[in-house]
């Protein structure tokens, strides 16, 4: 099944996320090894967007939550650890001693 968001398709969860977003997820999050003067350029960019743009933040966090609840479920499918019964463990040979 392909899903497609205002014509482009989103294959990975990133897409998803860049399509949500309506910009790159690097700009946000940066990129390994950039330089101070490209992480300047980069927040600038975000700043820009988010001054023309100032519900992004909470459309951002209302799709987020509007995906974890949907998938709660899934998200949140703990199990108990298992208990072992309280018993003598063997004793560890430490390679010392005599052997039995």
């Amino acid at each position: 099944m392909r899903s497609y968001i205002n014509g482009r398709q989103a294959v990975t969860s990133d897409d998803f996320i860049e399509l949500a977003l309506g910009t790159p997820l690097e700009l946000w999050l940066g990129v390994e090894g950039e330089s101070a003067e490209e992480r300047a350029a980069r927040l600038d960019a975000a700043r820009d967007i988010l001054a023309e743009y100032p519900g992004l933040p909470d459309d951002v966090s209302r799709v987020a939550a509007q995906v974890i609840e949907a998938n709660a479920p899934e998200l949140f499918n703990v199990v108990p650890l298992i208990r072992r019964p309280a018993g003598r463990r063997p004793a560890r040979s430490g390679g010392k001693g005599a052997a039995a």
